[in-house]
């Protein structure tokens, strides 16, 4: 494991680093891979692991006082979410989670 975290000392003699020092395997990634609408501001995520979720955001929303949040209180704007390259976001990023809010369900 410390050879990932650093170079060796025939990298660091040479004065270059490899292209990628760092390479993890891919269940080492983590994304949101299903989205499911349970019930007003509730969404059921499934993440790339099998783990899954669910969030009722209803207090998240309403505990906001910037306008651009409260706006997914409407539920046609909440409802207009994505999943983009395993984020789950609103809008142009108007609103999104960290993924591991999301794991946790702590927003």
């Amino acid at each position: 494991m410390d050879r990932l975290l650093h170079p060796s000392s025939a990298d660091i003699a040479g004065g270059y680093h490899t292209a990628d020092p760092l390479t993890w395997p891919p269940e080492f990634v983590l994304a949101v891979t299903a989205v499911e609408h349970v019930a007003a501001h509730r969404l059921r995520l499934t993440f790339s692991d099998g783990y899954a979720r669910e969030i009722d955001f209803e207090p998240f929303l309403t505990s906001s006082v910037h306008p651009q949040i409260r706006q997914f209180l409407d539920l046609e704007n909440f409802l207009d979410f994505r999943l983009e390259d395993g984020d789950l976001v609103w809008g142009e990023y108007e609103l999104c989670f960290a993924i591991a809010d999301l794991y946790t369900g702590q927003l």
